[in-house]
């Protein structure tokens, strides 16, 4: 079954690769995400940014980075992940083992987007 024509078109956008991470997309399991978050209203489900929910905002997202960016601003995300090595090394005990081991080498580096190093949008 192919897709219709409003997610191709989304999922075109980067030729199938998170807009994020970059991973391959299939043809099943992506997100649409906004890329300027619309942030909807917990109790009225409406939209705090309703100029920003149309199709030109929508960019394909694995469904990890989606649910991780949620409704952040992209540059309050990209902070967040930076900032994932310091929170992993501080809580968890098994991240710790294994870069005793060996197993994960750290490395200080920006956090670039797919699409930023692709220089799209």
């Amino acid at each position: 079954m192919a897709m219709n024509k409003k997610r191709q078109a989304i999922w075109d956008k980067s030729n199938g690769h998170c807009w994020y991470c970059g991973c391959q997309l299939g043809e099943k399991g992506w997100h649409a995400d906004h890329f300027e978050p619309v942030v909807r209203n917990l109790v009225t489900g409406k939209p705090h940014f309703p100029e920003r929910d149309n199709e030109g905002n929508l960019v394909p997202a694995c469904a990890s980075c989606n649910i991780n960016k949620h409704s952040m601003p992209l540059e309050s995300w990209r902070k967040i992940i930076a900032g994932y090595v310091v929170s992993l090394n501080r809580d968890s005990t098994q991240y710790k083992v294994a870069k005793r081991y060996g197993l994960i080498q750290e490395k200080e580096v920006e956090v670039k987007f797919w699409y930023e190093l692709n220089g799209l949008y």
